[in-house]
């Protein structure tokens, strides 16, 4: 038979670590998490030519900035979700950072089956502008302003629901 009140403690330390877990994740997300530029202008020409204007498009609805990178290990997990956003019709823009020259870029796009918007950050200047720290990171703006900044995995569900969170609001 089980001591309840045993269980009671160990459920409470279960709690107590989980609650510990987040409140650090939460942290460091907060500290590492890109910051939008004091720039009017966040006009870019992604790799394919076109030119892509930010804030213009996240009136429409919010758009997911997506900062990454071909070298990066976690990125291998999380653009297939953002390329999943992308193909339900999400307004996706991506920045790759120090990924190659635009045929390098582009090769590995097509290898991986990647169609979303993206900005060859070759230099890795954009990021800097965005005081990005680690790859992969994300920013949502909404009608020309960050709603939401954070780094890591990001499993598709979370994508979804923190565009369609922005949108609400």
């Amino acid at each position: 038979m089980i001591n309840k009140k045993h269980l009671r403690q160990g459920v409470f330390g279960v709690f107590k670590y989980a609650l510990m877990f987040i409140i650090i994740y939460i942290i460091i997300n907060l500290w590492r998490s890109p910051d939008m530029p004091d720039v009017i202008d966040l006009s870019y020409q992604n790799s394919q030519g076109q030119v892509v204007d930010v804030v213009k498009t996240s009136y429409d609805k919010p758009i997911l900035i997506y900062f990454w990178g071909s070298w990066c290990g976690v990125c291998r997990i999380t653009s297939p979700n953002v390329q999943a956003l992308h193909a339900d019709g999400h307004d996706v823009l991506t920045v790759a950072v120090s990924s190659g020259d635009d045929g390098e870029l582009l090769s590995y796009m097509s290898q991986h089956g990647y169609d979303f918007a993206t900005i060859n950050d070759t230099d890795g200047a954009i990021f800097r502008q965005w005081q990005g720290q680690v790859t992969p990171s994300f920013v949502i703006i909404h009608r020309g302003k960050m709603t939401q900044s954070f780094t890591g995995v990001a499993p598709l569900w979370s994508l979804k629901l923190r565009l369609w969170l922005t949108h609400l609001s």
